[in-house]
């Protein structure tokens, strides 16, 4: 069954929301040039609030590998998700350091880049437009994928019906549940009640 990721968490409310609508995973932004960036110690704190039974996921660019394995060795968050030019060698490095799960993210602009993507290291990949614009990517590119992968890029309450179809392991939103640059809870309920949906039509 397809798995929920909400990412871009920042704020009291969307931690509240999380715990309502209960998602597998919510994410945490560490890219400073991301508009969803969040301070360690906030999203300490927000992890404090967060139900436990929710995985938190932190999202980093070509980080300092010892400021990663810190976030996860002090429980800052659950699963590291590497999206810059972190190599098999990082994430090796990382995970002598850490017994935590880590996600690498890669940007699907090819069908040749799905099939690479599968040779990751990585206890998880995640496939993504890349472009950051809320724009999804030509999902036939994953035809012939053969391992289990999260989705992300594009995705919001009118397609995801659409991309679990595909049978990813997880999907992955956060400008598609959004209303004016935050959170809104009745699309982040109508995503999650449409891939809670589908996963009964797909049994």
């Amino acid at each position: 069954m397809t798995k929920i990721k909400f990412c871009g968490l920042m704020s009291e409310n969307d931690i509240a929301y999380a715990n309502e609508i209960k998602p597998d995973y919510i994410g945490f932004v560490f890219a400073k040039k991301s508009k969803r960036y969040i301070e360690p110690d906030h999203a300490k704190h927000l992890k404090s609030l967060l139900d436990d039974k929710i995985l938190a996921v932190g999202v980093f660019v070509d980080e300092d590998i010892d400021t990663v394995a810190k976030y996860l060795n002090e429980g800052i968050i659950d699963i590291a998700q590497l999206h810059g030019s972190e190599d098999d060698g990082y994430i090796e490095r990382l995970k002598n350091l850490t017994n935590k799960p880590v996600i690498k993210a890669f940007k699907i602009r090819s069908k040749d880049d799905a099939i690479n993507a599968q040779h990751s290291k990585a206890d998880h990949i995640l496939l993504d437009a890349g472009a950051g614009d809320g724009l999804t990517f030509d999902w036939s590119y994953l035809k012939d994928i053969k391992r289990d992968y999260f989705l992300a890029g594009g995705l919001d309450v009118t397609n995801v019906a659409r991309a679990i179809k595909l049978d990813p392991y997880a999907v992955d939103v956060s400008s598609g549940i959004e209303t004016d640059g935050k959170k809104d809870k009745e699309k982040m309920k109508a995503f999650a009640a449409n891939v809670r949906n589908g996963r009964k039509t797909n049994v």
